[in-house]
C-alpha cells in the first residue's frame, strides 16, 4: 500500500477518536439529537425538523445573556443588511401614520425605483402584490417591499385629491441606508448639516454603527470644515450600536495620538485588546458636543465615554442605556443563520464598566452621564414619543447591535418648530455657544 494512503488512514482514524472522545465529555449533542429523533417519530403530528432545531437554539442562547441571540434564516438576511447598510428594496422613506397607522411615503429617496416611478410624499400605500397590508405591523409591511435587486413589486396607492386607487408596478433595486444624517434634508435630497442660524454650527446625527459610518461622518465633517463650521453637536440619541470598530474609528478622528479609545476583557477578566488613537484625526481642536439618551447603547457609549473621559467634549442629555458587552457574529448553517455572542466586555478610558448587569442599581456605576449641568430629562410623554421616534421598528432593543430593520425615517418639521420642541438639542446647541464665546478678560487690580 502507497505511504500516503497508509497517512490518509491514519489521519483518518485520529479524527474519529478526538471526535469520540469528545462525544463523550459533552453527549448533550447526542441527546440532543436523540430528542429531536423521538419527537420526529412519535410527536402526534408531522413535524418542520428546521423550526425544531431553530426553536432549540432559540431557547438555549436566551439562557446565556440579554444580548446574545440565535438569528434564523429569516432574519440573519435582514441583520446583515443593517450592517452592511445596503438592501433590496424600492427607496422610500415610510411611516404609520394617524388614528388608522396608514403605511404613509414620507419621501421617494433621489435616484431610486420609488423616485423614478413617481411616487409622491403623502402617499398612502394600501396593498402590496394586491394583498392589503391594513393592520399589518410595519416590520412586516418592510419585508413585503424589500427583496432581491431586480424583482418585480405591485403598489396600490391612495393619493389625496385622486378618488380612485393608482397602481405602481416597480423593479427592486439596491438601496444604500445612510446611518449619518444631518439637521433636514435640501430639496435635492442631500443633507443639510448646519444648524438654522447664523452661528455656523453644526449638527451631525448617526443612527447607527455600520460599515459605511465612517466614510458617511468623514464626509459630512469635512463638508462643514469646508464651509467654515465652528463646531459641532454630534447626536447618537436612539442609536443601539453596531461595529465597534466603526466606533473606534470615529473616536480616532478626536483625540489624541496613544490615547486609549476602549479596551476589552474576557470571562477572566484579563485584558485582552487596548484601542488606541493614532494622532491623525484632523479634529483634534474642533469645538464637539455630544448628545445621548437612555437608549444610546454600545457603539455609541464607546464614543460618548471616550470623548469624555479625554474631555474632548461634553455629554448632554440623558444617562445612557448601559451595554458594554461585545458580540461576536458567527455564520451557522452555511451562513443561512447567525449566532450572535457574547464575548467580552468592554471597558472605558478611565477604568470603568459601562455594562449594566441584571442587579445593577441606579446609584451604580454603569452607562455614560451627562455632564455636570448637562441633563436634559424627558417626561413621560416626550419620552415614549421622541423626535425621530417614526425612524424606529417598535419593540427594536436598544443596544441589541442592530440597525433599525425598517426603511422610515421622521418627518422633517420646520427648523424652528424643531428646536422648540427638542429640548434636548436645544440645550446642546447652548452648551456648544457657551464653548465658543469669547473668554471674559479679568480686570487687572490695581497695584
Amino acid at each position: 500500500m502507497p505511504r500516503r494512503s497508509l497517512w490518509l488512514i491514519f489521519a483518518v482514524v485520529v479524527v474519529s477518536l478526538a471526535c469520540h472522545e469528545r462525544a463523550e465529555r459533552n453527549p448533550y449533542g447526542r441527546w440532543f439529537s436523540e430528542v429531536m429523533e423521538t419527537i420526529d417519530r412519535y410527536y402526534l403530528e408531522p413535524v418542520d425538523d428546521q423550526k425544531l432545531f431553530e426553536g432549540a437554539l432559540d431557547g438555549m442562547v436566551h439562557k446565556l445573556d440579554d444580548y446574545s441571540a440565535f438569528l434564523p434564516r429569516s432574519e440573519a438576511p435582514q441583520f446583515q443588511e443593517s450592517l452592511d447598510q445596503q438592501y433590496g428594496g424600492i427607496g422610500i422613506e415610510v411611516i404609520l401614520e394617524g388614528p388608522k397607522k396608514e403605511l404613509t411615503v414620507k419621501s421617494p429617496l433621489v435616484g431610486t425605483p420609488a423616485y423614478k416611478a413617481g411616487l409622491h410624499a403623502d402617499d398612502k400605500i394600501v396593498a402590496v402584490d394586491g394583498s392589503s397590508i391594513q393592520n399589518m405591523a410595519l416590520r412586516d409591511i418592510v419585508r413585503l417591499l424589500r427583496g432581491k435587486p431586480g424583482a418585480a413589486v405591485a403598489l396600490t396607492i391612495r393619493r389625496p385629491g385622486h378618488d380612485e386607487p393608482l397602481n405602481f408596478n416597480l423593479v427592486r433595486a439596491l438601496i444604500k441606508m445612510d446611518s449619518v444624517s444631518g439637521y433636514e434634508r435640501r430639496p435635492d435630497g442631500s443633507w443639510d448639516f448646519f444648524v438654522p442660524g447664523d452661528q455656523r454650527l453644526g449638527y451631525v446625527r448617526i443612527d447607527v454603527f455600520g460599515e459605511s459610518t465612517v466614510s458617511e461622518f468623514e464626509g459630512a465633517l469635512k463638508g462643514l470644515a469646508e464651509q467654515k463650521c465652528r463646531g459641532v453637536v454630534l447626536d447618537m440619541r436612539n442609536n443601539p450600536g453596531g461595529l465597534l470598530q466603526a466606533a473606534e474609528r470615529i473616536c480616532d478622528l478626536f483625540i489624541p495620538a496613544g490615547a486609549l479609545i476602549v479596551s476589552t476583557r474576557g470571562r477572566d477578566a484579563r485584558e485582552r485588546n487596548r484601542y488606541l488613537a493614532s494622532g491623525e484625526g484632523p479634529y483634534q481642536n474642533l469645538p464637539l458636543v455630544v448628545l445621548v439618551n437612555d437608549k444610546s447603547a454600545s457603539a455609541s457609549e464607546i464614543v460618548a465615554a471616550c470623548l469624555q473621559d479625554h474631555q474632548r467634549a461634553t455629554i448632554v442629555g440623558e444617562r445612557t442605556w448601559g451595554k458594554g458587552t461585545v458580540q461576536n457574529v458567527i455564520p451557522l448553517e452555511g451562513g443561512k443563520s447567525l449566532l450572535k455572542l457574547t464575548i467580552a466586555s468592554y471597558w472605558r478610558p478611565n477604568g470603568k464598566n459601562i455594562h449594566r448587569s441584571s442587579t445593577s442599581l441606579a446609584t451604580d456605576e454603569w452607562g455614560v452621564r451627562p455632564d455636570s449641568g448637562c441633563e436634559v430629562k424627558l417626561d413621560e410623554r416626550q419620552t415614549a414619543e421622541p423626535p425621530d421616534a417614526a425612524s424606529r421598528v417598535p419593540g427594536a432593543q436598544p443596544g441589541a447591535d442592530t440597525a433599525p430593520a425598517n426603511v422610515s425615517a421622521p418627518a422633517q418639521p420646520a427648523a424652528k418648530s424643531r428646536l422648540e420642541q427638542d429640548r434636548q438639542l436645544k440645550r446642546a446647541i447652548e452648551v456648544l455657544e457657551e464653548k465658543l464665546a469669547p473668554a471674559t478678560p479679568r480686570k487687572a487690580n490695581a497695584a
